[in-house]
């Protein structure tokens, strides 16, 4: 499949441009929440106004997203983070990483989607178990290491893969997220995503009909308005 899909759901995935800055502008709004709204302390929105400006997102959007994190305006309404756990189709595990300011609705929808394509929406815990939760960091650095394995040891990192564009994923333990961030910038990489994330510990075996089937209902996940990341055992 090219990219796996523990990328699915990542603010830059949406095809459509006005889902994409939607989704764009809820990260903002909860890092500025969760960490203040100045990007130079606050590493996750320094990601998330990278990501927008990577899309070129509206000035005027992310400028409201900021203000509306860090509680500048007349805008009440509160995003939360939500996490979604289930089985979908042939019995894959999902969990769905969503930012809603309406839970009730996020849960119907989600719910709908997983029954709809023969899977099933369970408890907190239903399927965590079959992850593990990591650092994850995607980066960039031109030309490409022969060897981007020297760096991940270098910086702390205990695995690493490469995507088909060249995208480079460093796993480590969730303490060591800001100190692996820190060996690759210093070593030349330029960061695309520095997050808390799930990798499946093992993938489930399908065949090309099933995995078809597989990727309708992720994709289906992803572009719902409210998910942020989709986390599946599949390749």
């Amino acid at each position: 499949m090219g990219k796996q899909w523990k990328k699915a759901g990542k603010i830059a995935s949406s095809q459509a441009k006005g889902a994409q800055f939607t989704k764009i502008a809820k990260e903002i709004a909860v890092a500025a929440r969760l960490g203040g709204p100045d990007p130079d302390s606050n590493s996750r929105l320094r990601m998330a106004l990278d990501a927008a400006k990577r899309v070129s997102c509206p000035k005027d959007t992310v400028e409201r997203a900021i203000k509306k994190g860090a509680g500048i305006t007349d805008d009440t309404q509160i995003i939360e983070e939500v996490t979604y756990e289930g089985y979908g189709p042939h019995g894959i595990g999902v969990i769905v990483e969503c930012q809603t300011d309406n839970r009730n609705r996020t849960a119907s929808e989600i719910r709908f989607l997983f029954k709809k394509h023969g899977g099933n929406l369970g408890e907190t815990n239903n399927v965590a178990w079959m992850f593990d939760r990591v650092s994850l960091l995607e980066a960039k650095k031109n030309p490409l290491p022969s060897d981007p394995e020297e760096d991940a040891i270098e910086v702390g990192a205990n695995e690493v893969g490469v995507d088909d564009d060249q995208t480079v994923s460093f796993y480590g333990a969730i303490e060591d997220l800001d100190s692996i961030r820190k060996g690759l910038l210093q070593r030349g990489w330029e960061i695309l995503t520095a997050e808390l994330s799930y990798k499946a510990k093992e993938t489930t075996k399908l065949s090309a009909e099933q995995m078809s089937e597989v990727v309708e209902f992720l994709e289906q996940i992803d572009e719902f308005e409210d998910t942020s990341r989709v986390h599946a055992t599949v390749e």
